[in-house]
């Protein structure tokens, strides 16, 4: 039986989530020496809603932290050539190997996330699955100091100098200290998908037409991701009778080609939809907390860019807590504004396709520049060297 109570009443970090964002700031910090606690309250492996690609700075993080070999042996496939189809305009950029790999990855979340939750537990961290955080214990002078569970059937009290909150949009560490929201977005899209096997010669394409997209990932087990997206308030009117109506529906007016081809291929598993919600920027720290992934800032899902902002802010905020935490909100926005923007833009689906493009040359420049960043930082183990720009 998977042991699902703490070893210690105390740790130096407690990690709340333990998929991409949790799971490696976890595995960060334990490998430079802390005592980590990581809690999930859902089972290892369990799948959740994902935007599956890996953009280049993540595959860069996991090649330097010797994990990008454990998703490739899984046979997950990698993507040299990103297509994209306005209209019909065809647009095809190959994605050049480099020191990291071939080119980018998709795994689904089934596979990354306890890949990452087995390399935090090599490095030393605790990792327990199936344990509901209750709330976080926040001390007469407002400092957190712990959290209360449901482990292994009981009510269990767990300190720590550092309670970390990994646990999504709806982060329950967030509001329990209160974190503010300085950042929200405008716009919101939604998003429709399922994978499929036996698709014609699938690649990574991604299709639009005014108000509306659609596209394909292709992901590990052999199968294909094929997702649509539309704005919130399209899918709030239409998905509620049939989602995948909806999604029959968005793909035949995106490219009716994918619709076919989507048609002739097999459904595996079930359809998985968003609704859409803003984006938004949380302050990431405050005393003896701080937050990370989805739960401190949250990209909509239309640039697909959510697990490589859940890494990339994990190393930030592993070398911030063992330099100085205060630096970590400045160096996250420095990276994670002008995608943020663009993403939100993106997301209004008020462009024409001449725009959109022009829009997605921008991200491109901005993920270059990400990119170089995450590049550049140290190879060794984490530490307070990793200086991005100097902190107001």
């Amino acid at each position: 039986m998977t042991p699902t109570t703490p070893r210690r009443a105390h740790y130096d970090i407690v990690v709340v989530g333990a998929r991409v964002a949790g799971a490696a700031t976890a595995m960060l910090l334990a490998r430079a020496g802390a005592h980590v606690l990581v809690v999930d309250r859902h089972a290892r492996g369990a799948d959740t809603l994902s935007t599956h690609v890996l953009m280049r700075a993540g595959v860069w993080q996991l090649h330097r932290w010797g994990v990008l070999d454990r998703i490739v042996d899984t046979g997950t496939p990698a993507i040299t050539q990103a297509n994209f189809f306005y209209g019909d305009r065809e647009i095809r950029l190959p994605i050049p190997p480099d020191a990291s790999g071939p080119g980018l990855y998709a795994p689904r979340r089934t596979l990354l996330d306890p890949v990452l939750a087995a390399a935090a537990e090599e490095a030393g961290a605790e990792v327990l699955h199936g344990v509901r955080v209750l709330d976080v214990y926040v001390d007469h002078r407002g400092r957190a100091r712990g959290v209360s569970a449901l482990a292994g059937g009981r009510r269990a009290s767990i300190g720590a100098d550092l309670v970390v909150g990994a646990d999504g949009i709806a982060s329950k560490v967030a509001r329990a200290v209160a974190a503010p929201t300085y950042v929200e977005g405008r716009h919101a899209a939604a998003a429709i998908y399922t994978y499929v096997r036996d698709l014609p010669e699938p690649a990574y394409d991604t299709y639009f037409s005014n108000g509306v997209g659609a596209g394909v990932i292709p992901t590990d087990d052999g199968l294909a991701c094929v997702f649509a997206t539309m704005p919130a308030d399209r899918f709030a009117r239409t998905a509620r009778g049939s989602v995948a109506a909806t999604w029959r529906a968005v793909l035949e007016e995106t490219h009716p080609d994918l619709a076919a081809a989507a048609a002739s291929s097999t459904v595996v598993g079930t359809f998985r939809s968003f609704p859409g919600r803003p984006g938004h920027f949380r302050a990431p720290t405050g005393p003896g907390w701080a937050l990370v992934g989805d739960a401190g800032h949250h990209n909509d899902s239309i640039t697909a860019h959510g697990m490589t902002s859940a890494l990339r802010d994990a190393e930030l905020l592993a070398a911030s807590v063992l330099g100085d935490e205060s630096t970590y909100r400045c160096r996250r926005d420095e990276l994670a504004r002008p995608i943020f923007e663009l993403t939100d833009r993106l997301a209004s689906f008020e462009w024409t396709l001449d725009e959109l493009q022009g829009l997605h040359i921008a991200l491109s420049q901005a993920f270059k520049r990400e990119t170089q960043t995450v590049a550049s930082w140290p190879r060794e183990a984490i530490a307070p060297s990793h200086e991005l720009v100097p902190c107001a």
